[in-house]
């Protein structure tokens, strides 16, 4: 009888948030498969006898391919009867856990999904920016800035113009003057109050609040992975405030 694979959220970064039932699955998995995302304090929940597999793709590293991952899973199955395999944030929010689940449920294989808190959402409230807020922000898009194969970011930037829409850009890094110029061009104020967030929810963590022109000389000083929020939710603190956490 084949093994079942379990994806897991890890969280934003933060090892306290992850969820009791991850927590719980970590504990007596035969095998965990991670990202390079996921904070090594949270491996330190595992099963000590588990099996671990490091599979986090590295921007511009030769690192494990899609497909490589998904044959591994399945291979794992064979031998394991409870893979745990953890992704940074939430694994259906641009964690490719979708493309693993129809890959395993092709082959036959159980896979139960446990959410995480993403990136977004852990990052924003951990420096007190509300991503939605009456009067203010009446709707919030999660955009990715980096597509796949390095193709050109083609969305709808009319409806990103929407100053009553918080926008939250993962991966984007590398395309920031792309969003900028295009948000500009189609009618987003320069002084647009946003947000770049780095290793957010960590002891490591580091927040700037700036405007959307300032955006693509600023995120320069800020490595990947780097969350970029868009919006007048931004400075509603009119600081960089940051939750601190009771002890």
């Amino acid at each position: 009888m084949n093994g079942k694979v379990i994806l897991i959220g890890a969280g934003p970064g933060d090892p306290e948030l992850i969820t009791l039932r991850a927590l719980n699955i970590l504990k007596i998995a035969d095998a965990v498969v991670f990202d390079h995302l996921v904070n090594p304090e949270i491996l330190g929940y595992a099963n000590p006898k588990a099996e671990f597999h490091n599979v986090g793709k590295i921007p511009g590293c030769n690192s494990n391919q899609q497909d490589e991952i998904n044959n591994l899973l399945l291979k794992l199955t064979k031998s394991k009867k409870c893979i745990a395999r953890l992704k940074g944030g939430d694994p259906f929010i641009f964690g490719r856990g979708g493309e693993e689940l129809l890959f395993l449920s092709q082959k036959k294989i159980v896979v139960e999904v446990i959410p995480g808190i993403t990136a977004a959402t852990g990052c924003a409230a951990a420096y007190g920016i509300p991503l939605t807020h009456r009067g203010v922000a009446t709707s919030v898009r999660f955009i990715t800035g980096h597509l796949k194969n390095g193709s050109f970011l083609n969305l709808d930037w009319n409806s990103l113009a929407d100053p009553t829409c918080t926008l939250v850009f993962y991966m984007a890094v590398a395309n920031a003057h792309i969003v900028v110029d295009n948000l500009l061009n189609h009618g987003r104020s320069a002084k647009t109050p946003a947000a770049l967030i780095h290793a957010g929810t960590t002891k490591n963590q580091n927040c700037a609040i700036l405007t959307l022109q300032d955006i693509p000389l600023a995120i320069k000083d800020f490595p990947s992975p780097c969350l970029l929020i868009i919006g007048e939710v931004a400075n509603i603190n009119n600081s960089t405030h940051q939750n601190k956490k009771i002890n």
